[in-house]
C-alpha cells in the first residue's frame, strides 16, 4: 500500500473535522485536539499497513497505535458530520423564530463531539479484546429426530488472527468453546489475516478444540487473501475438517438408550467471492449436497457470507450458519451491510431454510466494537 496517497487522504478527513470543530473551542481544547489531529492523520496508515509492518517491535507499535485511532477517527469523523446536521436543523428552527444561543451551542457540541468519540473507542476497545461471550439460540426444526432433539453447535467466526490478535486470544475463545460441551464445532471463515509463515503457530490452539463430532471449518474472503490453499493444509494438520462444496455425514446419538442414531449432514461452501481468487473454488451449494442420505434427519450448512443463502435454499438445506458481517463492528457500520448482505446479525428465515448469522468472534482492523458485541454462539436444535 502506498503510504503518500494514502496518508494525504487522511490529513484531508482530520482537517475537515478541525475545520468543524476546531473555531468553536476554547484555545487549550482547541490546540489539544488539533494536536491530538495531527498525530492521528500521521498514525492512521499505519494501522492501514496491518501485518506489512508488524515485524519488528515498532512496526508492531505504529500498527496497534495507527488502529486504535483509526477507530477514534472513525467515529469522531461520524459524530461530526452528525453535528453539522444538528446545528443546521438548529439553524433553521432558529430562523423560523425559535430562541436559541446558537454560539452556546456550537461551544458545548464541539466539545461534546471528541468526548464522545473517545469513550466510544475506549467502551469499544474493551468489548473488542475481551473473551466472546456465549449467545445461546435454539432453533426450531420441523420433523426433527427425537435423536437431535438438544443437538448443539458451537460456532466461531472471523476471528481474524493477524496484527493484534495472537495465540492468547484465540486460546481464550478455544477454552471458552471447550466448556460449553458441543456436539459439534463450525468455524465460519476469516479465521486469519496473513499468511501460514507469519501466524502459522497463532492458530495453534484449534487441535484443542474438543466436541462429541469434531470441528469443520469453510473458507472466508480473508482466508483468500491470506493465501488459502496453505491455511487449508495447516488446518487439516490440525486435525480440523475443511469443506470445500462438500459434506460429512455423522450418526448422532443422545444416549445408549436410543434405538437408532439420527443422520446429520453437515456440508460446507468455499466464500461467496472465492472464484475470483480460483476459479475451481467457486462456491456451489447444489455439489455440497451432492448424494446426501435421503433419510437425513438434519442438513446443516456452513457458508461465510449470509448471500449463499438463496442457493443453500434452493439446494435444501435447513439450517445455514454464516459470519462475515460482524454485525457492522462499531456502530454505525451496521446500517449499511444489508445493502451487500441479506441478513447483519441473528436467526432469520429465507423460505424454508434458517439462516444464523455471527456477529464474529473477533475483530477486524480496529480494535472496537460498539453496538455490535463479538460471540461464541451456541445453538440448539429443538422440535417444533
Amino acid at each position: 500500500m502506498a503510504l503518500g496517497p494514502v496518508t494525504l487522504f487522511s490529513l484531508l478527513l482530520h482537517a475537515l473535522i478541525a475545520w468543524r470543530l476546531l473555531p468553536d473551542l476554547a484555545a487549550v481544547p482547541a490546540i489539544a485536539l488539533a494536536s491530538m489531529l495531527l498525530v492521528s492523520a500521521f498514525l492512521v496508515p499505519q494501522g492501514l499497513r496491518g501485518r506489512n509492518a508488524a515485524h519488528t517491535r515498532l512496526g508492531t507499535a505504529l500498527t496497534w497505535l495507527g488502529l486504535l485511532c483509526m477507530g477514534l477517527f472513525s467515529s469522531l469523523l461520524v459524530l461530526t458530520l452528525l453535528r453539522d446536521l444538528a446545528l443546521l436543523a438548529l439553524w433553521i428552527a432558529r430562523a423560523l423564530g425559535v430562541a436559541l444561543d446558537m454560539p452556546a451551542v456550537r461551544h458545548a457540541s464541539a466539545i461534546a463531539t471528541p468526548m464522545l468519540a473517545l469513550l466510544m473507542t475506549v467502551f469499544g476497545f474493551w468489548n473488542a479484546r475481551r473473551t466472546a461471550a456465549v449467545v445461546r439460540v435454539d432453533v426450531p426444526v420441523a420433523n426433527l429426530p427425537a435423536a437431535l432433539q438438544g443437538f448443539t453447535i458451537a460456532q466461531i467466526s472471523d476471528v481474524h488472527v493477524g496484527p493484534t490478535i495472537k495465540t492468547r486470544y484465540l486460546q481464550r475463545i478455544v477454552d471458552r468453546v471447550n466448556s460449553l460441551d458441543a456436539n459439534m464445532v463450525a468455524i465460519t471463515g476469516d479465521l486469519v489475516d496473513g499468511s501460514v509463515n507469519e501466524l502459522g503457530h497463532h492458530i495453534q490452539p484449534l487441535s484443542q478444540l474438543q466436541s462429541t463430532h469434531g470441528s469443520f471449518f469453510v473458507t472466508g474472503n480473508h482466508e483468500y487473501y491470506s493465501g488459502a490453499h496453505s491455511w487449508i493444509a495447516v488446518l487439516r494438520q490440525l486435525g480440523i475438517r475443511v469443506l470445500m462444496n462438500e459434506h460429512e455425514v455423522i450418526q448422532h446419538s443422545k444416549d445408549s438408550q436410543d434405538p437408532e442414531p439420527a443422520t446429520v449432514v453437515v456440508a460446507g461452501v468455499t466464500d461467496y467471492s472465492a472464484h475470483h481468487f480460483d476459479e475451481t473454488h467457486r462456491s456451489d451449494a447444489e455439489a455440497a449436497m451432492a448424494h446426501v442420505p435421503e433419510h437425513a434427519g438434519f442438513r446443516l450448512l456452513l457458508a461465510h457470507q449470509p448471500r449463499s443463502a438463496a442457493a443453500a435454499e434452493k439446494a435444501g438445506f435447513d439450517l445455514q450458519l454464516s459470519g462475515h458481517t460482524h454485525g457492522g463492528q462499531f456502530w454505525p457500520w451496521g446500517y449499511f451491510v444489508r445493502f451487500q448482505q441479506p441478513f447483519t446479525a441473528g436467526l432469520n428465515k429465507l423460505g424454508t431454510l434458517w439462516v444464523y448469522t455471527s456477529r464474529g468472534t473477533g475483530y477486524w482492523g480496529p480494535p472496537k466494537r460498539f453496538g455490535a458485541p463479538s460471540e461464541i454462539t451456541l445453538l440448539r436444535l429443538v422440535a417444533t
